[in-house]
């Protein structure tokens, strides 16, 4: 049987990706349906599919798969789309939402004018990173880099000029170097100055992305480590910018940044 489905398109940052409130549209294979919903070409085309659900915990619940199928921990661009779509589909009236996720709960502070949330600052969480650079060797060239978790797994480069990075031919083999036996998020990032980074992201099981709000913060947190930039940056993606803060005091990283809905339509499945 012929099965329809609401969906909606939205992107931080231009870290795109699909929704569907599981309340009213139950996905019993969200695995599936993220890989064929997220191809490009035969399908909506995303980097993952994202399922809004109830929680016992909190407000809400969020289940993100990437376009690979595979399910990921945490993602604080779709964290705060979330939170531009529970208040706008009036699932909530609240500008303060907290958000169960598989790394724990965050917090979601919406920016709302004229009915419409424009920008929204995410809890991120505390992070665990290794203080000692690490180098490896992927297809025969050496990378030192940072092993930060910021609710997923990320290895974090910088260097002098980030533009001439071969993103697609260094991202897959670091990712699945066997240092990390789970793969993980790369990030190649470049300090502009003590309150500014470039970064360009290969995202696991999706690969190249405009943004990454985990990475993000897993850049700023591996700059911080290194002296290379302040507690609070704008990290200039290839999509856009995403302000993040480590607060010293309470060790917690914060990140704000916009929340767009590009479209919503109606796709059918059997």
């Amino acid at each position: 049987m012929t099965k329809m489905i609401r969906f909606h398109k939205m992107h931080g940052a231009g870290n795109d990706y699909i929704y569907i409130n599981n309340m009213s549209y139950p996905i019993a294979c969200p695995e599936e349906f993220a890989a064929r919903w997220s191809a490009p070409h035969t399908g909506i085309g995303s980097d993952g599919l994202v399922l809004i659900d109830r929680s016992d915990r909190a407000d809400f619940s969020m289940r993100i798969f990437n376009a690979d199928g595979s399910e990921a921990m945490m993602c604080g661009n779709a964290s705060r789309c979330i939170g531009k779509y529970v208040y706008e589909q009036e699932l909530t009236s609240k500008t303060e939402v907290t958000l169960e996720t598989l790394s724990g709960i965050r917090t979601l502070r919406l920016a709302v004018k004229d009915g419409r949330v424009d920008e929204v600052t995410v809890d991120m969480g505390h992070p665990l990173f290794e203080k000692q650079p690490v180098e490896i060797t992927a297809g025969g060239k050496k990378y030192t880099g940072t092993i930060v978790s910021t609710g997923n797994p990320h290895f974090v480069v910088f260097t002098d000029d980030v533009e001439s990075v071969d993103l697609s031919g260094a991202g897959p083999l670091i990712e699945r170097h066997p240092l990390f036996p789970d793969r993980t998020n790369v990030e190649f990032a470049q300090a502009l100055n003590g309150g500014e980074i470039r970064m360009r992201v290969w995202e696991r099981g999706s690969g190249i992305t405009q943004a990454c709000g985990t990475g993000a913060c897993a850049t700023l947190v591996a700059g911080v480590n290194a002296a290379k930039t302040e507690r609070k940056a704008a990290v200039r993606a290839d999509g856009g910018v995403l302000t993040v803060e480590w607060d010293e005091e309470t060790d917690t990283l914060w990140m704000t940044g916009n929340a767009v809905t590009v479209y919503e339509g109606i796709i059918y499945t059997t």
